[in-house]
């Protein structure tokens, strides 16, 4: 049914969730998992209503920084698959676009199944704080396994 699953993943609990779930299903199913972590660049720096440019050490310890973080969480889930006897690949990136990013590493690996965890955030709480799972949805033709 599915042979490739994309799981993107933050570090959180709910990001946890959504891995040990995603294991469990490409265990049954004998599927292989890429698991993948995208971080936002840094924010543009406003001073005196004019945009001021990060000096190239400040890009170098945010990317040094998101790097880590990544490999951090992408290794750990790479310990869980291999301990449950699944194929993984861990993917990274720096990305102003994380929905996109999704939808586009999920094409190029190949993937037919989308694992993500939700909040499940409604009306005011979800405008506020957006749902990068209903803009994964809305751009991608794959399924989307949505775990809460």
């Amino acid at each position: 049914m599915y042979e490739h699953l994309l799981v993107p993943v933050d570090g959180s609990e709910l990001s946890d969730r959504a891995i040990a779930h995603s294991i469990g299903l490409a265990k049954m199913l004998g599927a292989a998992i890429t698991g993948f972590m995208a971080e936002p660049p840094l924010p543009v720096l406003v001073v005196d209503q004019a945009a001021v440019a990060y000096d190239v050490e400040t890009f170098r310890e945010h990317e040094k920084r998101c790097e880590q973080h990544a490999r951090g969480v992408l290794e750990k889930f790479a310990e869980q698959a291999k301990q449950a006897g699944v194929t993984f690949d861990g993917q990274f990136m720096i990305t102003d676009n994380i929905q996109q990013s999704i939808v586009d590493v999920a094409l190029r690996q190949k993937c037919d199944l989308i694992v993500m965890g939700t909040h499940g955030r409604h009306g005011l709480d979800a405008l506020i704080h957006g749902s990068l799972t209903k803009s994964v949805l809305s751009h991608s033709q794959l399924p989307l396994l949505i775990v809460h």
